[in-house]
Order: structure tokens, then sequence, then C-alpha cells
């Protein structure tokens, strides 16, 4: 009897080696692990390509205030110009948006997890074009939007056209879907490490976790971010000038992160909010809301510029300028507000730009205040103090949104090149991520994608997060545990 249990625990053993094969290729596709590298490498070039001419467009009309400046002064008249301009292009994005791809509103993230999830599907033909123009007409009237929204959700689009034209079975075109994604994150910030660990912690519940589906992600931002720099040379593009902080200093880093802990919460839901009270509000005429904060939008890129845009211009001047406490604070605030205001509007736009600038304001801020402690003449604090809890910062609020710990660390420090900020960073975010998750906060994509669902009358199966994930899928404990763990006098 033992060695019929010997056999048997050996024969389950030869069954769970056979179903871990080394390429872990789909059942239904004949396709070699090395054919689909090259697919995923010809996706992730042609999303850099896409990336760089849409980064290119952004940037030829971004400095449009400048110019009525230069031409007109910056009197009240060029201020009403200014508002004029900037809400007749988003108007514009607007209708383009709603009449032809309305899928194309907002960030593209969730829709992409929904379409690897089976509940969505990309509409490659209308959301590109659309995302493309679209989106160029609103980042360039100054709305408080991110780039990396449109280009996520168009490199998923090559990736869907691929994937359509090729016929890929399902595991292969959800592989490839994900690393059209990491191609076009990769292509927005010029940071392909992170973009990869995108993929792996943000659609934890999707991505199907297979060495092909990995390597093809790889190979996919890595050609993204080759493309991008042999078309526009992009370097650092938040370049921050940050030396290493004394270890003394990190129980203050773990204060912020606390605080940014609570603030990602509070964003995520102010978000929620402003979607569905905008949406409530302005049912009979949804335009209004793209016409009056293109205006508002114009009427700042004069007044206060540093309160416009993406952030990725606004960034590097936050931390050059030497502002005051005050000046930050108020940056923040209408950056927040901003934010809040511009991603309801409709048109395509991201909000990992706008995060990360809201959080450079906050971290500058909590710098200076450290600096002015009476007890940090005890702790040699180098003249970049400031300029590290921004860093810091920025990883901080992107834990407390996107509950992605690991990329938040990875993305400050490649964007900014301070990886001597490893350790603060480490301590910012997961302090943020702990106190987040302590405070109820659930990543803001998923919140996304379930609000998106439940407007299109659809609802995601219980099983569709019982997937094999590297870094789980934030499940509550199965009740039969729970009894189980009482029983043995456990807490549960």
């Amino acid at each position: 009897m033992a060695s019929a249990g010997f056999c048997s625990d050996k024969s389950s053993d030869l069954d769970i080696l056979r179903a871990m094969e080394p390429s872990d290729r789909s059942k239904s596709s004949p396709m070699s692990d090395g054919v689909f590298y090259l697919i995923a490498l010809c996706c992730g070039l042609a999303g850099g390509v896409v990336g760089a001419a849409f980064h290119a467009a952004v940037d030829a009309l971004l400095p449009w205030p400048s110019w009525l400046v230069a031409r007109f002064g910056d009197g009240p008249l060029t201020v009403l110009a200014a508002a004029a301009i900037a809400a007749l292009a988003l108007v514009a994005a607007f209708f383009l948006t709603r009449r032809v791809a309305p899928e194309a509103a907002g960030s593209g993230v969730q829709e992409i997890e929904g379409a690897m999830e089976g509940l969505r599907e990309v509409r490659w033909r209308r959301v590109l074009p659309v995302k493309f123009v679209a989106g160029i007409l609103a980042l360039g009237s100054g709305l408080v939007a991110g780039r990396e929204g449109p280009t996520i959700h168009m490199g998923a689009a090559i990736a869907a056209a691929v994937s359509e034209r090729l016929r890929l079975g399902q595991v292969d075109m959800r592989a490839l879907l994900a690393a059209g994604a990491a191609a076009g994150l990769s292509a927005a910030f010029n940071a392909p490490l992170a973009a990869v660990l995108f993929i792996i912690e943000e659609t934890r519940r999707q991505f199907p976790y297979t060495l092909r589906a990995y390597v093809g992600v790889i190979i996919a931002a890595a050609a993204s971010a080759f493309a991008l720099e042999m078309l526009i040379g992009l370097a650092l593009p938040l370049k921050v000038a940050a030396v290493m902080m004394p270890l003394a200093t990190l129980p203050a880093f773990v204060v912020l992160g606390a605080g940014l802990g609570v603030l990602g919460v509070g964003f995520n839901k102010c978000l929620l909010l402003a979607l569905d009270w905008t949406a409530r509000t302005f049912h009979r005429a949804p335009f209004v809301p793209a016409l009056v904060v293109g205006a508002a939008a114009g009427a700042l890129a004069i007044v206060l510029p540093e309160a416009t845009g993406g952030g990725d211009h606004v960034i590097p001047h936050l931390v050059a300028g030497q502002l005051s406490l005050t000046a930050l604070l108020l940056i923040a605030v209408l950056r927040f507000v901003g934010t809040m205001a511009s991603y309801p509007v409709g048109v395509p736009g991201g909000i990992f730009s706008p995060m990360l600038a809201l959080a450079t304001a906050i971290g500058l801020a909590f710098g200076l205040l450290v600096e002015s402690l009476p007890l940090a003449g005890l702790v040699a604090l180098p003249p970049t103090t400031a300029a590290a809890f921004a860093v810091a910062a920025m990883g901080g609020l992107f834990t407390a949104t996107v509950r992605a710990p690991l990329v938040a660390v990875v993305l400050g420090a490649e964007l900014t090149g301070a990886f001597g900020l490893i350790l603060p960073l480490i301590a910012t975010c997961v302090t943020a991520h702990i106190v987040a998750g302590a405070l109820g906060g659930r990543p803001i994509y998923e919140l996304l994608l379930e609000r998106t669902l439940r407007l299109a009358g659809l609802k995601r199966s219980s099983t569709a997060t019982a997937v094999s994930s590297p870094v789980g899928v934030d499940e509550a404990p199965h009740p039969a545990k729970i009894r189980k763990r009482r029983r043995r006098g456990g807490r549960g």
C-alpha cells in the first residue's frame, strides 16, 4: 500500500511538471515562442513610433500660451483669447471622442484590463485615430491630464490589430495586449523597466503569468523605448538632482508615506465622485464640462502655468523653482482640483502625470517643513533635501492610488534618475501602501473598470480573479479557512 501511495504521489508530481512546460504556450496555438517574441518586438516598435509621434505633436502645441504672451502681452485680452482657444480645442476633442469612440475617453488602462479579462473589446480601428487626434487636442489645450493613458491604449490597440490579423488564441491575445500596453507606457515615460513591472503588478488579475508572456512584455517595452529614443532622443524625462539622504531622515519619509496613504484614498474617492457628479449633472449638455474646463485651463496657462498641463514640463520647474511653502501648497490644491475637473470631461488623458506633479508639490512642501524643523540641525541635511522628498512623494502617492508599490519605487527612480533614494522610496511607498490598505483603499484602475462595466450593464465573474499571480490578487480569506483557524483558536 505504501508503494501504491508513493506511485500516486509520483504520478501527481509528473502531472504538475507537465503543466509547467518551459514555453507555457497555448495548446490551441501552433505558434512557436520565437515567432511570438518577434510579433511582440514589432508591436513594441510600432508602439514606440506612435508614442514618439504623439510626444512630438503634443510638445509642439504646448508652447502656444507663451507664443500668445510674446505676441500680445499678458493682459486681459490675451487671457480671454487663451481661454477661447483652449475651450474650442477641448470641445472639439470631446465631440470627436463621444461620437466616434466613447471608450477612448479618460485613461485606457481600465479598458485594457477589461479586454484582458474578456469583458471589454478593443475596437482598434476607431480607438487608434481618436485617441491620437483627440488626445493631441486635449493635452495641447493645457488640460490637467497625462499622455500615458492615450499611449497605453494606443499600444494595446496596435496589439489588438495584430492579434486580430493573425487570429491569435485567447492566451496569446491577452499576452500581446499586455505587451502593447507595456510598450505604450514605456513610450510615455521612456521607462521600460517600470512599464514591465506595471503590467506584472497592476494587471495581476488578468495577466497570463507564463514565461512566454513575461518575455513578450519585456521585449515590447524595450523595443518601444528604443524606437522612442531613436526618433526623438528623450533623456530622463523628469530628471531631478537629488543625492542620498542620511538614514536618520527615514522616519520623516515614513511620516510622508502615511500622509500620502490618506491622500491617495481620498484622491480615488474624489475622482469617482467627480465622474458620477459630472455625468449626472450635465447629462443633457455633456459638452459643458469641456467648455468650462477648457476655458479655465487656457486662462491659467497665462496666469499660472504650473497649474495646467499633465506635469511632464511642470515637475522640473517646481523642483528648480525655489518656491515658497505657500506657493507650493497653492499649486498642489490647484492641481488636485484641476485633475478632478479634467478627468471627467470625456476626452483622452491619463492620471499618472497629474498625480506625479501633485505629489511633487506636496513633497517639496514637506521637505521645506523638514528643513525648518529645530531638530534638523542635528542631522546634516543635503541641499537637495526638498527634491528628495519630492521624488519619494511621487512614489508614495502613486502607491496609494494605484496600489502598486514595486512599480512606484522603480518608476520614481527610473523617471528622475535618483537611484540613490531607493531606501527612502521604499519607506515612503510601503508606508503609503499599508495606510491606504488599512483605510480600505482599492486600486484606482480597478475602481474605474468596475464603474465602466456597471455603466455598460456588465458584471465581473466571480472567477475573474482566480488567477495564479506572483503578487497576489487581493482576495478576502476563504470562509472555510477562517472557520478552520477559529477552531484552532486563531483570530481569523
